[in-house]
């Protein structure tokens, strides 16, 4: 995803760099960038109305994530983290993400994220709610139109 651009996301957030967030080396430390996709996912799903982080029984539980890191940010940059579904299963999405600096146009870091969907009661992985199902669809529709 290193090549990608702004237009190849369909949702953004803007995230901002907190002077805690530069490491030793000047530059905002690698955990950080995980905790910026962890941000816009769950804001994105709040966003839509698919995730009441005090009422539902079934939520999206993290079980995979990567990053590649491009360019470095520094605190007091801006942060833009673009969001796009990569794949839809069963019982789990896959978010694909990228971190823009201030206005540029390609990313300084680009990842993924995965959910799986499990009844908190039992710890069990259940199908995806319906209503989680017909945002990511629509979202990926959304994208193919682009």
């Amino acid at each position: 995803m290193r090549d990608a651009g702004r237009d190849d996301f369909v949702y953004f957030i803007a995230v901002p760099t907190r002077w805690m967030d530069n490491d030793i080396y000047g530059h905002v430390n690698n955990v950080n960038y995980y905790s910026y996709f962890d941000t816009a996912v769950n804001r994105f799903l709040i966003d839509r109305g698919v995730l009441d982080i005090q009422k539902d029984d079934i939520v999206g539980f993290v079980v995979d994530t990567g990053c590649s890191y491009f360019k470095s940010l520094a605190f007091p940059d801006a942060v833009h983290v673009g969001l796009r579904i990569g794949k839809i299963g069963s019982s789990s999405v896959r978010y694909e993400l990228a971190i823009f600096r201030n206005d540029e146009s390609h990313p300084c870091a680009a990842g993924h994220f995965v959910h799986v969907y499990v009844d908190q009661r039992r710890g069990l992985s259940v199908p995806m709610p319906n209503c989680a199902r017909a945002l990511f669809q629509s979202t990926l529709e959304v994208a193919a139109s682009a």
